[in-house]
């Protein structure tokens, strides 16, 4: 398989974290896959870096795609980071993800690492999609 659904991948994931009313309630619409210019808001997710490999066999054409989610934060400390963190796992853990195209096989968190910036931290969640079109 190719790239061929890695932006039907993240289109779901893009409606998947701003329709989720738990995500929602701590960023708003602050979902977005390049940081916007002019003032952002305090707390926000970036849909950001993808590897993508090959998952097919004889039988289906398929690939796997470790993708990270970041939130970014101005707030002090680590806490509301967090919150978004858990909220965006717990969406991702309990609905499945519709594509316009092909079908997400099995999504599975893969590691999170969180670090301080002098002006700012950041969570970056790493997940791995297992997407076939077939």
């Amino acid at each position: 398989m190719s790239y061929a659904l890695a932006a039907t991948l993240q289109t779901a994931l893009f409606e998947q974290l701003s329709s989720d009313a738990a995500v929602s309630a701590l960023i708003g619409e602050a979902v977005y896959d390049a940081t916007p210019s002019g003032t952002l808001p305090e707390t926000y997710v970036l849909i950001g870096n993808e590897d993508v490999r090959d998952a097919s066999d004889r039988e289906t054409s398929a690939a796997l795609h470790d993708f990270t989610l970041s939130v970014v934060s101005t707030a002090q400390g680590f806490l509301d980071a967090k919150k978004v963190a858990a909220a965006i796992g717990k969406s991702l853990d309990l609905t499945p993800l519709p594509l316009s195209e092909g079908r997400v096989v099995w999504l599975q968190f893969q590691k999170a690492r969180a670090r301080r910036q002098s002006a700012y931290r950041q969570i970056d969640l790493r997940y791995r999609a297992h997407v076939s079109q077939n």
